[in-house]
């Protein structure tokens, strides 16, 4: 899998480098929670006869915030779902091109979205509406949808700048990611499988 250049953009690639941790801490934390969760209710459920009261609310709100925080994620990784029968019997360049329409398209239908989002949690706010089982103001729940499609646009609109530059040979589907039908996970796990491999070998033959 081809190797992604160092990240342009100065302070705006560290600021989406920081988002990039700050997402991985949200899904893994949140995905814990729910299984923490759902464990504890079925334990207090079977073994107490007694249930969390508020344990499928909690799991509602978390759902909402893995979801749209993960598709933020799955943008910046680049392993969205693409149809691409057009886009691979196209030459490089145009490809490229229209790498650069397609992210920009995206980003701006994303920003749109995360703005009528934003609208409906201030109608939410305004209505002092409260969850029945935590009692957490309603608006809260729907704050994620906001942040998720804001980021996701935050990922497309990166994408597409990172295109701009057709003296680059390499196609990027996100601001790191270059154009592969590899999953960049598991390319990355197999190379450090790799690099592991080749550094023990080398102690061996000092040895």
């Amino acid at each position: 899998m081809p190797h992604a250049k160092p990240a342009p953009f100065g302070l705006l690639g560290k600021i989406d480098g920081a988002i990039g941790r700050a997402e991985v801490w949200i899904l893994g934390w949140g995905i814990i929670l729910m299984a923490g969760n759902t464990i504890a209710n079925v334990f207090g459920r079977y073994v107490f006869n007694q249930s969390i009261y508020f344990s499928e609310e909690l799991n509602e709100f978390l759902i909402i915030i893995v979801t749209f925080m993960g598709l933020g994620y799955a943008t910046r990784k680049g392993i969205h779902i693409r149809m691409s029968a057009i886009y691979d019997a196209l030459p490089a360049k145009m490809r490229k091109g229209l790498m650069v329409v397609i992210a920009a398209t995206t980003a701006v239908m994303m920003g749109l979205l995360a703005w009528y989002a934003l609208e409906y949690v201030q109608k939410v706010a305004s209505r002092g509406r409260i969850t029945p089982a935590l009692q957490l103001p309603l608006y809260l729940t729907y704050v994620w949808v906001v942040a998720g499609l804001a980021l996701t646009a935050l990922q497309y609109l990166l994408t597409a700048l990172r295109n701009l530059n057709f003296t680059e040979a390499e196609i990027y589907v996100s601001y790191l990611e270059v154009d592969s039908y590899e999953d960049p996970e598991t390319a990355a796990a197999i190379q450090r499988y790799e690099e592991a491999g080749t550094t023990n070998t080398g102690k061996g033959e000092k040895s």
